[in-house]
This record gives C-alpha cells, sequence and structure tokens, in this order.
C-alpha cells in the first residue's frame, strides 16, 4: 500500500476565539474553502487537503502550544512556485501573523524556500516550495 498524501489535519487551540479570525482569513488566502463552521470547529479544504481547527476542552482552554511537547511540531504546506511563499510572507504580515522566520531557503532539500509564522496560539506553520518533487519523488 502507498498513501495518497495527507487528507486533512485537524488543530486544537486553546483560545478559539482568537484563531477563529486568524484561520478564516489564513485559509481562504490559500485556497481552501469553508465547509464546516461552527461554535467549536472550522474545516476548510482546497489544495488536495484540509486543515481544520477545534476547541479544546474546557481543561486545556487558554493553553499555548509548546513545540517540542510530544505531538504536533509544525504544519508545512507547499506552494506551486517560489514567488508564491513571497506573496504568503507579505500576506501574513498583512493580517499581523507573528513570523518565526521571512522567507530564507533551507537545507532540507535542494531549493527549499520557506516562511515560518505563528496562529494566535503560538501554533507553528509553514509555508514552503521544493522545485520539481524535491524528496517526495
Amino acid at each position: 500500500m502507498e498513501i495518497n498524501g495527507v487528507a486533512h489535519v485537524m488543530l486544537t487551540v486553546g483560545n478559539f476565539d482568537a484563531c477563529l479570525p486568524f484561520y478564516e482569513k489564513l485559509l481562504p488566502y490559500l485556497g481552501m474553502k469553508p465547509v464546516i463552521r461552527n461554535n467549536d470547529t472550522l474545516y476548510c479544504v482546497g489544495g488536495r487537503t484540509a486543515v481544520g481547527i477545534v476547541r479544546a476542552d474546557d481543561i486545556h482552554r487558554g493553553e499555548k502550544f509548546q513545540q517540542r511537547r510530544v505531538g504536533l511540531h509544525h504544519v508545512c504546506l507547499r506552494a506551486r512556485e517560489r514567488a508564491h511563499v513571497d506573496e504568503a510572507y507579505q500576506y501574513l504580515c498583512s493580517i499581523d501573523a507573528k513570523i518565526v522566520h521571512p522567507p530564507e531557503e533551507g537545507s532540507w532539500a535542494p531549493g527549499y524556500y520557506s516562511v515560518l509564522f505563528e496562529d494566535p496560539d503560538g501554533i507553528r506553520l509553514e509555508i514552503n516550495h521544493v522545485p520539481g518533487k524535491g524528496l517526495l519523488a
């Protein structure tokens, strides 16, 4: 068996009220369309995947993301063109995303180029471009 990509990523957020407007701007900008939106969930589909946020249980509300704890490290979405990373960076600045690093080249794969940023809960997200199939060949 060989999987056919990632179907969806669900992120549990500690401050849903702060994260919802952020993702309502970011995900449609990335070409994703909301298919579920209610008091506890935003779920958007596009680019052959889906990204959703869900409200944390009461006991965890208000907690911030800790990148090096067990679980998620970060989410990286792939851009079709290198210039799209630069365009995304400009957009992220316009919506006051916390930029961890502006667009830069990395050593992960030949031609790797990315921007790293955080949502209001501190969840790290990345948009990258790798020419051709990169390491996915």
